[in-house]
Order: structure tokens, then sequence, then C-alpha cells
């Protein structure tokens, strides 16, 4: 089932009470699939207060100790971000993001990260994305907590996912590549950049993040990836 196969990703969560909730959201949404990054609290009898009906999803939690190993395998990762960016990152809208995560769901794993309560997802995490969503909440009172969040991203995906239904979900043909495959790109292209002298270790400005937005905006397939490593692989060769 697609749904299946869609992670609601929570970071260093603080509040026991904030997970439980958001397993019930889940699960009123048909979304079981939790993952918890590196928790700062418990998952205790509150959170399990707080699931209601939703213990199962509580209790088949994934606890992993960074965002990469809970998007381990997930070709499509969407990010929650509430704050303007110095850097802006390809978007989508709630509606958008849950089409797009109904879609991608149908080759295999995906993921929606939720950042901390105080902080959200810091930059690096964000740039790990492809995609970053904000709710467009009352700008004169935006303070959405955390399950209220998932709630409302889970509903678009629910939505999503039965509004495809009837016609069935048209297909993306095109395989590409994990998180992982990814963040190998990027440690190779940086390799080369600094190999070559283009960046300097030292002063490495913002062209890496510029090319990972870039990369994330152009969604290379993991044919084309393997391309691109190819060409870097070359140029290995040619500087030694």
């Amino acid at each position: 089932m697609i749904l299946d196969d869609i992670r609601i990703v929570l970071v260093n969560t603080s509040h026991a009470g904030n997970i439980g909730s958001a397993a019930r959201a889940m699960k009123t949404m048909g979304l079981s699939k939790l993952y918890l990054v590196d928790p700062a609290c418990e998952v205790d009898s509150h959170a399990s207060a707080l699931a209601a009906g939703a213990t199962d999803v509580l209790g088949n939690a994934v606890i992993v100790d960074t965002v990469a190993d809970a998007i381990a395998g997930c070709a499509l990762t969407i990010g929650t971000s509430a704050r303007s960016r110095t850097l802006s990152w390809p978007m989508v809208e709630p509606r958008e993001c849950g089409e797009k995560l109904v879609a991608e769901a149908v080759n295999g794993p995906v993921a929606l990260v939720f950042g901390r309560e105080n902080s959200g997802l810091s930059n690096e995490e964000l740039q790990m994305c492809n995609y970053h969503v904000c709710i467009p909440a009352n700008p004169e009172y935006s303070s959405l907590n955390l399950a209220m969040a998932v709630q409302t991203l889970c509903y678009e995906t629910r939505m999503a996912f039965l509004n495809e239904q009837p016609k069935k979900v048209e297909q993306d043909d095109a395989v590409y590549p994990s998180s992982k495959q990814t963040e190998l790109f990027y440690d190779h292209l940086e390799s080369t950049l600094l190999d070559t002298g283009f960046i300097i270790k030292q002063h490495p400005g913002m062209v890496m993040t510029k090319l990972r937005r870039l990369f994330n905006r152009a969604r290379p397939e993991d044919a084309e990836l393997n391309i691109l490593r190819g060409i870097l692989t070359s140029i290995n060769k040619s500087t030694k």
C-alpha cells in the first residue's frame, strides 16, 4: 500500500506528549511508519496516553541516530520549514507536498521530516531534503505545535491518496537515487572541487550549498547521477 511507504520523521523531539500526539495524527490519516531521530525524551507512558488508540504506531516507531539514517533508501525527502532562510530552496505548498509524497511512494520509500519544537530543522538537515514545505498559517499567529503540523500535512497526504485512487496514481517510471547515493555524489563533487582548486577548504563559501540547491531543483535520475559521477571520476584521473 502506498501509505505504508511514507515515513514521518521527527527530529530530536523534546516532549513525549508530542510524539504520542503525532502518532495519533498519523494513524487517523492512515500512516504508520514513524521514525524518531535522537529523541530528547523517553517514549514513555505520557506518549502512550497522548497516542490514544495509536499505540501500535508508537510501539513500532524506529529510533535512529541521524536524519541520514531515517531517510536511508528514500528517493524523495521533504523537510518542514517555518522560517525564511537566506538561501532559497525548492518549495512546495502542503497540498503539493502530499501529492508528491503519494506519487513517489508508488516506487518506494519517501520521507516527510519535522524538526525540533523550538528551532525546527538545521540548515544542514534541510539541505538533505529535495523540497521544503511551509504551512501558510496566520502570519500574525503562526504558532503551530508539532502535532498540529503533523496532522495538517498527513491530512494533505491522505487527501492526495484518496483523490488518486479512482484514476490510480500516475507512476513516474524514472528511477531516482536514494538519499545515500545523493550524499555520496555530493561528497565526490566536493572532493573533486577541492582537488582542482575550485573551492578552498578553509573558505568554501556557499558554493556547495548552492550546488545542492541546483541539483535538488534539477533532481537527476539514477542514470543521470551515474553520468555525473563518471565525469567527476574522469576529472579525478586527469588531475593525477
